[in-house]
């Protein structure tokens, strides 16, 4: 009898590969003066503040692609190239759409507000590469009791 189950591993995976890049893309929003902006959707103002709110999104990002795209991601050409594009989904709907809206701006899908939001994009897609780099190479580890495949544990 086989039992299939599904670990934590690839979930710590997420929170593990969102957080790293996060580092990366946090420090290059801090380089451009970016951070504020984020700790304001808290009602903040510190560019630290900002920092450790733009690290839980990050995590929480991160989990997200490993639930919808972990059992895609497991070769990491295949992950990088679905951490660049899902870089490029989060770069539409954080800065043109969530971060806009929550602040009052409103939605920022014109012409100017995607070239207001252009700078971010190299961030957001440096942060899905570094995602994608990253979650194959912890995600595919050994659990106990298995062998980890694609988010799942096989054990006989």
């Amino acid at each position: 009898m086989s039992i299939v189950k599904i670990e934590g591993n690839h979930v710590r995976a997420g929170v593990v590969a969102g957080i790293l890049a996060g580092v990366v893309f946090g420090a290059m929003m801090g380089m451009a003066g970016m951070l504020p902006m984020v700790a304001a959707l808290l009602g903040g103002s510190s560019a630290l503040f900002g920092f450790v709110l733009h690290l839980l999104f990050s995590a929480i990002i991160g989990v997200v692609f490993a639930i919808v795209l972990g059992h895609s991601a497991q070769d990491k050409t295949q992950s990088i190239l679905l951490g660049v594009i899902y870089g490029f989904v989060w770069w539409i709907l954080g800065p043109l759409l969530i971060m806009p809206v929550w602040l009052g701006m409103g939605v920022q899908l014109s012409i100017n507000g995607m070239q207001g939001a252009l700078p971010s994009l190299w961030g957001h897609l440096v942060y899905g590469f570094i995602l994608g780099l990253i979650y194959p190479i912890i995600a595919v580890k050994k659990s106990l009791g298995g062998e980890y495949r694609d988010g799942v544990t096989s054990n006989t």
